[in-house]
């Protein structure tokens, strides 16, 4: 976990020092693919960071993060695409 600035300079970690401890995080820079989407769920669920600290990282709210979590569960890596998520969710309401 990313230890909490308390005044003191040498505490304060920005989101390079948290990728550069933490290799197995995708860059924030990067365009957003199903592959990193999948990773950032991972590093939440293995415990590298938390899902705060993932939202502050990748400027995500809480609830797009959660609907990646629930569209990885029920379609695998294949539903975190942008492109299927109209699909997905016209399927859902059509048995709901």
């Amino acid at each position: 976990m990313i230890p909490e600035a308390q005044g003191d300079p040498s505490q304060d970690y920005s989101a390079l020092d948290v990728f550069a401890r933490m290799p197995e995080l995708p860059s924030s820079s990067e365009r957003w693919t199903t592959r990193r989407k999948a990773a950032v769920i991972d590093a939440v669920r293995g415990g590298l960071v938390t899902i705060d600290e993932a939202c502050r990282l990748y400027k995500l709210s809480l609830d797009e993060f959660v609907a990646w979590e629930r569209d990885l569960d029920r379609y695998g890596v294949p539903g975190l695409r942008a492109t299927r998520y109209q699909i997905y969710r016209d399927t859902e309401a059509r048995r709901g």
